[in-house]
């Protein structure tokens, strides 16, 4: 099944913020970094393998550290916003919120020693039969933490950990750790709904396809992960996705979206949106349409009715005057709702 318009217009507007924010900070001849002596001075020894391929060492160490904010903006900010849209969640601080006995801190602690020293292979069902344990004597904080994903219903709580697709090594150790204690604490907090926590990474880097993965292979690929975790506490790719929005292909659907708005004319249509001037002609609907900005397309083709509820109120013709995005690509959705309740009049 397909995404439905709602969730693609908020993805969609997570594509156009993205590029918007590394339009503005991508180098040019003007700004590259020139004096970057101990890189230059390495990078000579591969003056033959640039042959051909790259001509301005100084731009090449430039794009290096633009490509390493752009892995870090998809990472902190364009993944972990998505998962949000995807299954109406939220990134959840827990300060000082959840406790636990003594006994399940033993039996934590029990488990890490076990899985470091090999002694025990990760078992997801014998790992929670040994926290989930039948007392009420909670008088132990755990750590504060941070979820990325977050979401609970009448059943469920579920939290998700979005995580590189080449994490550091001795990251599930800690992890590992991490989620016990969590995951005691959230039973202790919701001892009548089933508590999940994964941790999820948006692709497979060994797949031979853009959604495709192997699971068992990533976690050999990944340094001690098979030693702390099983199989069923990953998410990996199109599984991670699929999960979060509970329809199917959704990393393809998602990539369909940037692929259609992330071209070389992006720069140009965005302009265009950015045109008063230019609403209500058919480039501006159309580019609407292609970007799937349906709220926009419900003023642009409301607009007679709109301009007649505002009449003479100067704070509505400020506000009809703003323009869809901010400089930094944010769709202006205060803007929009005060639009949108005039077609209710």
């Amino acid at each position: 099944m397909t995404l439905d318009n709602h969730c693609k217009e908020k993805i969609s507007i997570e594509v156009i913020r993205t590029l918007v924010t590394k339009f503005a900070d991508f180098p040019d001849e003007h700004a590259t970094n020139r004096n970057a002596p101990f890189h230059e001075a390495f990078l000579e020894a591969f003056t033959d393998k640039f042959d051909g391929k790259v001509t301005d060492t100084p731009m090449l160490i430039s794009l290096s550290s633009w490509l390493h904010g752009l892995n870090t903006t998809l990472g902190q900010s364009f993944f972990e916003k998505t998962s949000h849209i995807l299954c109406s969640g939220y990134k959840k601080e827990f300060k000082n919120m959840l406790q636990i006995s003594t006994a399940q801190q033993i039996a934590i602690s029990n488990i890490i020693k076990e899985l470091k020293n090999d002694e025990r292979k990760p078992n997801l069902a014998e790992e929670e039969r040994l926290i989930y344990l039948d007392n009420t004597n909670h008088n132990n904080s755990i750590s504060n933490f941070t979820v990325d994903c977050f979401f609970d219903d009448n059943e469920t709580v579920v939290a998700i950990e979005l995580k590189t697709v080449k994490p550091n090594s001795g990251i599930f150790k800690n992890e590992k750790e991490k989620i016990l204690s969590a995951k005691a604490g959230l039973q202790n907090q919701h001892p009548d709904k089933k508590i999940l926590y994964f941790l999820g990474f948006p692709f497979d880097p060994q797949s031979d396809t853009k959604t495709g993965y192997n699971k068992d292979s990533f976690m050999n690929y990944s340094v001690d992960c098979k030693k702390f975790f099983a199989i069923d506490e990953i998410l990996l790719a199109d599984e991670l996705w699929n999960f979060l929005s509970g329809e199917i292909d959704t990393m393809q659907q998602i990539l369909d979206i940037i692929n259609e708005i992330a071209t070389p004319q992006f720069m140009a249509s965005f302009r265009l949106l950015t045109d008063n001037s230019k609403k209500q002609t058919s480039d501006y609907k159309e580019q609407l349409l292609k970007w799937n900005l349906f709220s926009e397309l419900e003023l642009v083709e409301n607009d007679s009715h709109i301009q007649s509820c505002i009449a003479n109120d100067k704070k509505l013709q400020r506000t009809y005057r703003k323009i869809p995005f901010d400089s930094q690509g944010n769709y202006q959705w205060e803007r929009f709702n005060d639009l949108i309740k005039l077609l209710n009049n």
